[in-house]
């Protein structure tokens, strides 16, 4: 009996052990994307984004293309373009012809913005180490994030380029069945852009009606 309590304890204590160390594992991956994320003036980003739901039979696919430099972005997906100039959010739709003009809160931590794409799991979530896939020769490794925190977010796996230390996917599962991928298929880095890519031109959009939120 005695035998069998301490082989327990050494297979327990083996696998606290290997889970710690896959957890520092996936830390230091993701430490060394965040340095290269911050290394570059800009990137500009061309991806795929898929939004699905078997339960609700739900497939949306699209794609779409964003600029980020610091806190600053200009995203355009599903015919619509939103703009942050680092304290305004300005989403942009041409079918509706309006513009709506918005604070930004980090109250919603879930919520996973352009500019925090690339660097939003830097905090609130715990790491594993999960599966290696090869994708056109490319090593992807991904990793597994789990919220601290109660959350609608069930988890969130990261795919990097093992080569680049480039995110290349991101799949987001939520508790209700949605799972949100983003594959990004061009990522760019300190390109030539216009200092008013993120500087709102009212007098672009004189036909527009102006909704300001604040």
């Amino acid at each position: 009996m005695k035998t069998k309590v301490i082989t327990l304890l050494f297979t327990v204590l083996a696998v606290a052990m290997t889970t710690a160390q896959n957890s520092e594992k996936a830390k230091k991956l993701l430490n060394e994307v965040s340095e290269k994320v911050k290394s570059y003036d800009n990137i500009v980003l061309d991806f795929k984004y898929a939004l699905d739901n078997n339960k609700e039979g739900i497939h949306q696919e699209t794609r779409g293309s964003a600029t980020l430099q610091g806190d600053k972005y200009f995203l355009q997906l599903m015919g619509a373009s939103r703009m942050f100039d680092g304290k305004k959010l300005y989403t942009i739709s041409p079918e509706n012809e309006e513009v709506t003009i918005s604070s930004v809160s980090d109250d919603n931590e879930d919520e996973i913005t352009p500019s925090k794409m690339l660097t939003f799991y830097e905090k609130g979530y715990s790491f594993h180490w999960d599966i290696m896939q090869n994708v056109k020769g490319r090593k992807v490794q991904y990793v597994l994030l789990k919220p601290i925190k109660e959350s609608d977010l069930k988890e969130i796996l990261l795919g990097i380029d093992s080569e680049t230390k480039h995110i290349y996917k991101l799949i987001q599962k939520q508790h209700n069945g949605t799972h949100i991928t983003i594959t990004v298929n061009s990522y760019k880095t300190n390109q030539p852009i216009p200092s008013s890519l993120f500087t709102f031109d009212a007098s672009k959009y004189e036909d527009y009606y102006i909704n300001n939120l604040d």
